[in-house]
């Protein structure tokens, strides 16, 4: 036995940094749906990066991305967080909004105010337990990079992190860097508020859902950030 538990830990100690693996039930939504995040890489490197898959639940490709992202090596420098779908309410009415009919990336405190409609931001800053539940991991993981995919424009954003990052991004996905407006209690907005020296951006992907290829591009893409920090 003793033998066997000395091959295990052998195993494990040549196992490569990639192959670590933590998931978590990090909250829920407003009907109770599990909002879960995966750790992957390194937990011990201090570079760290955000991917969040869908915050819009009709504009969810980027869950494909995510799933791309949970098969493929990550670098041992690289410690990988991934939130696979910040609104599973929204995703499963197909709606943009969570279950209150609030906008999610319309209710974090930068700027926040008072928003009714399509894009309604809550009775206030943080108000729903989803957006909670980012607020409250940003920052304990305190992300160097976080990536949040939305859809159908087509395009990188400007979004106010540093400026490099956000381009290099765009050239190896073949999307342009554009500026969008400055939306009022977006995620973006706040996190490069609130954590300066680090950069929060969003990608539009196209309409409809991503090939297996095109899911991988994006995947490898957004492995090959960290090189530049």
């Amino acid at each position: 036995m003793n033998a066997v538990a000395a091959a295990l830990a052998v195993l494990l100690l040549a196992m490569p940094a990639s192959a670590d693996r933590s998931h978590a039930l990090i909250g829920r939504s407003v009907q109770g749906r599990g909002i879960n995040a995966v750790e992957l890489g390194n937990p011990r490197s201090a570079n760290k990066m955000l991917v969040v898959g869908c915050i819009h639940g009709n504009e969810c490709a980027g869950l494909a991305i995510v799933e791309a992202l949970e098969r493929l090596a990550t670098p041992p420098s690289l410690d990988l967080w991934l939130i696979e779908n910040l609104n599973p309410d929204g995703y499963a009415a197909g709606t943009r909004q969570n279950a209150h009919g609030v906008d999610l990336n319309r209710n974090f405190p930068w700027a926040w105010r008072r928003l009714s409609g399509v894009y309604d931001s809550g009775s206030r800053p943080l108000s729903e337990p989803e957006s909670r539940v980012a607020f409250r991991l940003i920052l304990r993981v305190r992300p160097g990079i976080s990536i949040w995919f939305h859809q159908h424009e087509r395009v990188v954003d400007e979004s106010g992190g540093d400026l490099a990052i956000e381009r290099h991004f765009s050239e190896l996905v073949g999307l342009p860097l554009r500026r969008l407006p400055r939306e009022p209690g977006s995620a973006v907005g706040w996190e490069n508020h609130r954590l300066p020296g680090t950069t929060a951006f969003v990608v539009e992907l196209p309409a409809g859902s991503l090939s297996s290829s095109a899911a991988d591009r994006y995947a490898r893409a957004v492995l090959a950030l960290p090189d530049l920090r």
